[in-house]
């Protein structure tokens, strides 16, 4: 068991970066989801509401990260220090949390990108946003991703959600952090407590999935699956589940072919 893939999204909902290795922060892998697209009123935008979010690339370089705007190929920098130092309070979910404005320049960008007004904001580290208190085991913090600080997936589970597929899709699609070779499929669902090299870390629920799967990360265009044949194996009490929310236990650095050691599994319920 291994892990085979390493993957961070900086800015909510934006393109994904394939990383060799990651440092492994309470808040999630370093630069994961630190930074978010809120409309006027500072609510956060995905491509649940703007699929054109989905044309915008992100790379990492010395100074920040550059977006790109895949089909104009237009860029602009993102220093990893926002320029103002406006702060403001912006919502993801149900969470109002204290964040601060990057720059005039990068909202004017984004904006003309999206074709709406919109402003990117940055979650300095002093911010708090608790993660879900019912399944949270130590109080852990989270950065601007949906729940909570790590999202693991088996290839195992893609590979037999493709064979049932029409057209097979890629992982990023459900944009984990953690991609597990080795497995059989959705063997990530017993486990409680793992190890990734040297790092514990806890699954703390199933990760329950939106509209967002069904969005073709390379077009842009919104279709049935693959939550249409998700429904038929992987529903649950009225959800759809695809791979486990975790949290960490221990810090430091994961690397890609780090082994995978499963310490404990989830309680079976008895017959």
């Amino acid at each position: 068991m291994t892990l085979s893939e390493i993957w961070i999204y900086p800015v909510k909902s934006l393109g994904g970066i394939r990383l060799r290795e990651a440092e492994v922060k309470e808040k999630g892998l370093k630069y994961d989801r630190r930074w978010m697209v809120v409309d006027e009123a500072g609510i956060f935008l995905t491509q649940r509401l703007v699929t054109s979010m989905a044309f915008i690339d992100v790379a990492l370089t010395p100074e920040g990260l550059l977006l790109t705007q895949r089909t104009n190929q237009e860029s602009i920098s993102v220093p990893f220090e926002p320029i103002s130092n406006e702060e403001l309070q912006v919502k993801v979910w149900d969470d109002w949390v204290l964040a601060v404005a990057v720059s005039h320049e990068v909202d004017e960008w984004l904006s003309r990108q999206l074709e709406r007004k919109v402003r990117l904001v940055f979650m300095p580290s002093w911010s708090e946003r608790k993660a879900d208190p019912k399944y949270a085991t130590d109080n852990e913090n989270v950065s601007f991703a949906d729940g909570f600080p790590f999202l693991i997936i088996s290839q195992g589970s893609l590979d037999l959600l493709n064979e049932k597929l029409p057209e097979p899709v890629e992982m990023k699609r459900f944009r984990p952090n953690f991609v597990v070779d080795g497995v059989a499929a959705h063997a990530e669902d017993n486990w409680k407590k793992i190890q990734i090299g040297n790092l514990s870390f806890e699954i703390v629920k199933p990760c329950a999935r939106c509209v967002l799967t069904t969005i073709d990360p390379e077009t842009g265009v919104k279709g049935p699956e693959p939550l249409k044949t998700l429904t038929t194996y992987r529903r649950q009490d009225r959800k759809i589940n695809f791979g486990q929310d975790v949290v960490a236990k221990s810090f430091g650095t994961v690397c890609e072919g780090d082994p995978l050691v499963i310490l404990t599994e989830k309680d079976k319920p008895a017959l």
